[in-house]
């Protein structure tokens, strides 16, 4: 008779991670924009598995200065972090001075509308 081989697989402790940061230097040195506060709103709306306040360990968020990194285990959308983003400058009344951009593949940065000048100058006329 032929012996069974067992065979072992290894499994990633770690596993899959997903990692993005959300720049806010600019609007934080200008004072209209509290990064703590931007924290704890990401902390209170964020859903994970379709319930708010949900994060446990599977999504930390932490806070450097003015950038405020969101890591997960679980898969997590860029996407849904912009509209969280959106919703804060929203609700704060921002979102007319300030626009989420993406700086690279994983982060966002919040920066100023570009106003031209020549436009009021014109108007005015």
């Amino acid at each position: 008779m032929a012996t069974k081989r067992q065979t072992v697989v290894k499994k990633n402790k770690k596993g899959a991670s997903w990692k993005f940061t959300l720049d806010c230097t600019h609007p934080v040195e200008d004072g209209i924009l509290d990064s703590a506060n931007f924290e704890t709103f990401l902390r209170e709306k964020m859903k994970v598995n379709g319930k708010t306040g949900n994060l446990r360990n599977v999504v930390q968020i932490a806070r450097q200065k003015n950038k405020i990194s969101v890591t997960s285990e679980k898969q997590f959308s860029k996407r849904y972090l912009k509209y969280l983003a959106k919703k804060y400058l929203k609700k704060n009344n921002l979102r007319d001075w300030l626009r989420v951009v993406a700086s690279d593949k994983e982060s966002y940065e919040l920066r100023y509308f570009q106003i031209n000048q020549d436009e009021e100058s014109e108007t005015e006329e």
